[in-house]
């Protein structure tokens, strides 16, 4: 059987991944794919109980370090039991962040270096990394401003962070892509969802792979 393809989405708080990877799984099976949509942190249940423990707002004194090794840990487990299975099934795995997350929150934004959160998560991924990776680059006043008029959404204690925080988390975005032109497609997300999911199609199509 022929391997599935991992793709996953990526971009700052507010960028609309939840909404787009909704609207992008519709898009795939009518294109007669077989998807299997997850994320992280979380997607299985030991991940999901590391997931309470980092977005938790009562976790404030949370040392950056040991975020990024729970964030790695969760990853791990993440991987091993339900995108990999999922991959060798020949699925397509819609996965709301990965790797790159880490790189751009922890790596760059908390200050942990770019190579060396790398390092902690090639550790725990065996360089298994996305086919396609889907950047939703929002300017972080416009991704804040969303989540805060959305009464739906849970917010988290990344939410919490200050402007000054979300911009770094875009500027280590910037580095990221640079670092990955080859895998990593950038989407501009301050438009329309239905724009937004327009251009992301016209990109998957580019690439060859669909």
């Amino acid at each position: 059987m022929k391997r599935g393809l991992f793709l996953t989405l990526e971009g700052g708080e507010g960028a609309g991944k939840s909404s787009v990877i909704t609207l992008l799984e519709e898009k795939l099976v009518e294109m007669g794919h077989e998807v299997l949509v997850t994320r992280e942190p979380g997607g299985v249940e030991i991940a999901e109980k590391i997931r309470h423990i980092i977005l938790d707002t009562a976790h404030v004194k949370m040392d950056g370090r040991t975020e990024a090794l729970l964030y790695a840990a969760a990853r791990r487990q993440h991987l091993v039991e339900k995108v990999l299975p999922a991959l060798e099934e020949g699925k397509i795995v819609l996965c709301d962040r990965f790797v790159d997350s880490s790189l751009a929150y922890q790596g760059y934004a908390r200050g942990l270096g770019i190579e060396q959160v790398l390092s902690i998560n090639m550790f725990a991924i065996q360089d298994c990394l996305p086919d396609v990776t889907l950047y939703l680059d929002v300017d972080p006043k416009v991704g804040l401003a969303r989540i805060h008029s959305n009464d739906e959404r849970e917010i988290n204690r990344l939410d919490l962070e200050g402007m000054k925080f979300h911009e770094q988390v875009r500027a280590g975005y910037e580095q990221v892509v640079e670092q990955y032109p080859e895998r990593i497609l950038r989407i501009d997300a301050n438009q329309s969802l239905e724009n937004v999911l327009e251009q992301i199609i016209s990109s998957l199509v580019q690439t060859g792979k669909f």
